[in-house]
């Protein structure tokens, strides 16, 4: 099996590989956000108590998962490539950080814009919404650090260690509601069995789930593959490669 992956080990193979893949994920974002949209903001009904402003849920509830599942593969890639001393790894870091941090920011925002109507206020310092800020720093400390070291190696491992350490605010921001008593709503989909929510407005949510995951792999491919280029741009195949797009 290891002989088998061996050659996709190779960044100039990871590259073309990347190439092929991207467009499949990026018609499967286009096609579950066009109809997680259309569905969720024209023909969901509206919600017995708050109207149509639950609607921004369709981007809000999305944004935030993704913003800690995009954290969590990051460290993943951070021990992977602690341990087993593999670039790319790190590499994956520095291209998945600005999408979680936007996809934070997003939540944020959207989430701010919600509780207006629902709440009073634009914000408070409950732990949901506070650990979701933090969040948001640990992003852009991931990126800080990168940029900080003049040798990119260093960086590179500064800010895989930053997202090993920071992982820990993950499990406060999806278990904050359980654990301490806050405005912030508790889980709607994640319950399985019967989650808290009508079918009608469910089912475009959940295609926004998944449309923002391709979304994810879209953005982070093309922005993975721009990462190679940067590393190895005195390499023989990156040489080759900008000589035939001439």
């Amino acid at each position: 099996m290891w002989k088998w992956l061996h050659p996709y080990a190779k960044p100039e193979t990871q590259y073309h590989l990347c190439g092929k893949i991207i467009p499949f994920f990026a018609v499967l974002a286009v096609i579950l956000l066009a109809a997680a949209m259309v569905w969720g903001l024209a023909f969901a009904p509206a919600d017995y108590q708050q109207g149509n402003s639950f609607r921004i849920m369709y981007v809000h509830v999305p944004t935030a998962i993704w913003s800690m599942g995009i954290y969590v593969s990051m460290a993943v890639a951070g021990i992977i490539g602690l341990v087993w001393q593999i670039k790319q790894a790190h590499l994956t870091i520095i291209a998945s950080a600005p999408i979680g941090m936007v996809f934070t920011f997003l939540s944020l925002i959207t989430g701010a814009i919600w509780g207006k109507p629902m709440w009073g206020t634009w914000w408070v310092w409950d732990a949901r919404l506070t650990s979701s800020l933090i969040l948001f720093f640990l992003y852009l400390g991931v990126m800080a650090l990168y940029s900080a070291f003049q040798d990119r190696n260093t960086g590179m491992k500064a800010a895989a260690i930053l997202s090993i350490v920071g992982v820990v605010n993950i499990p406060i921001i999806h278990f904050s509601v359980e654990w301490w008593n806050t405005l912030h709503q508790g889980a709607s989909v994640t319950k399985f069995e019967k989650p808290s929510i009508a079918t009608p407005m469910l089912i475009p949510l959940i295609l926004s789930i998944f449309g923002f995951m391709m979304l994810t792999f879209w953005l982070t491919l093309v922005r993975y593959r721009n990462a190679l280029l940067r590393e190895d741009i005195k390499r023989p195949w990156v040489k080759a490669l900008a000589t035939n797009t001439k």
